[in-house]
């Protein structure tokens, strides 16, 4: 007969990562770092398109879905993560109901970073395939409605994930992670998780089938129309703002799927721990780099704010 203690425990033992005596606060200044960055540059986009009326074109106001994203995919887990490191492990402990919202904000996250960039191909789509019916496609309403379904859809889709896996009993209290996913609370449990695996696959196959699909379906009706058109202006517009997508879809797919792949490995824990964590802080902390360096509005309205600030000690 089980301990009350173990039976659903409303208290857990993260694993943790596990780092060398001597490396805990080099890799505590890296995550630290990578955080600040990661809020300075992501808040900065945020309110630079929100200041600057040039940038209140649907472009951008559906771009800002991305570091908003990013920044509530990282607030989750770095600073919890920053505090463990400090911490002996016999200390890493987390309360059931905080670990089920943070399994739920990570998974959040991670489908969100598919539906926004989805989104933003539909976009660029209109744009370059139907540039004189874009304003009327495109309007207000419009950019509110993509925005809501990317949030909504992932939500929903979440939701039923982690409401399969906190209907189980659980018997185990060991989060074989350093912070918590779905995976990691299903596998607490002693009962059959054959629903949720079933589900789980299902939700992931979606996901990324709608999501590459949907990339490939956009780039290669993009690529048709740049062939046939000889506009330079046309073909330039579409290299610069579909190179850089891309670029952030690709990086973040690789990432993702890296995770996913290391999961069926478990003889590579450790690596998998570390590209849990780095999934969360590459893509987040290229993403305004990428966007910045491409979009001329935004280098623009930087070149202008710097100068400003050398003419102010000047005056």
């Amino acid at each position: 007969m089980m301990e009350n203690d173990t039976f659903n425990s409303l208290t857990l033992q993260l694993e943790g990562l596990k780092v060398m005596e001597t490396s805990v606060y080099p890799v505590f200044l890296f995550f630290l770092f990578s955080y600040l960055l990661i809020m300075i540059l992501n808040v900065g986009i945020i309110v630079l398109v929100c200041i600057d009326k040039s940038l209140h074109q649907p472009m951008y106001l559906l771009f800002c879905n991305l570091p908003i994203n990013d920044i509530f995919g990282n607030s989750i887990i770095l600073p919890r993560l920053l505090s463990d490191l400090l911490k002996p492990p016999s200390e890493l402990l987390i309360s059931y109901y905080e670990c089920v919202v943070q399994a739920f904000s990570t998974h959040l996250f991670g489908t969100t970073s598919h539906t926004v960039l989805m989104i933003m191909a539909f976009d660029r789509y209109v744009a370059i395939c139907n540039p004189l019916r874009y304003s009327a496609i495109m309007s207000n309403r419009m950019v509110l409605k993509l925005t809501v379904s990317a949030w909504g859809v992932a939500f929903v889709l979440v939701g039923i994930l982690l409401g399969l896996t906190v209907r189980l009993n659980r018997c185990r209290t060991l989060i074989s992670n350093p912070y918590c996913d779905n995976a990691s609370l299903f596998k607490l449990s002693c009962e059959s998780v054959v629903i949720n695996n079933i589900y789980g696959l299902t939700f992931t196959v979606v996901l990324l089938t709608a999501s590459i699909g949907s990339i490939v379906l956009t780039y290669t009706k993009i690529t048709a129309v740049c062939l046939t058109s000889r506009s330079k202006t046309l073909n330039s517009k579409a290299l610069k703002t579909c190179s850089t997508h891309l670029l952030v879809y690709l990086i973040m797919l690789f990432c993702g799927v890296l995770v996913i792949v290391l999961h069926r490995f478990p003889q590579y824990s450790d690596q998998r721990k570390m590209s849990a964590i780095l999934f969360h802080i590459i893509p987040c902390s290229l993403n305004p780099i990428i966007y910045g360096v491409q979009f001329k509005e935004i280098k623009r309205f930087l070149s202008y704010f710097i100068q400003s600030r050398k003419v102010l000690p000047s005056l």
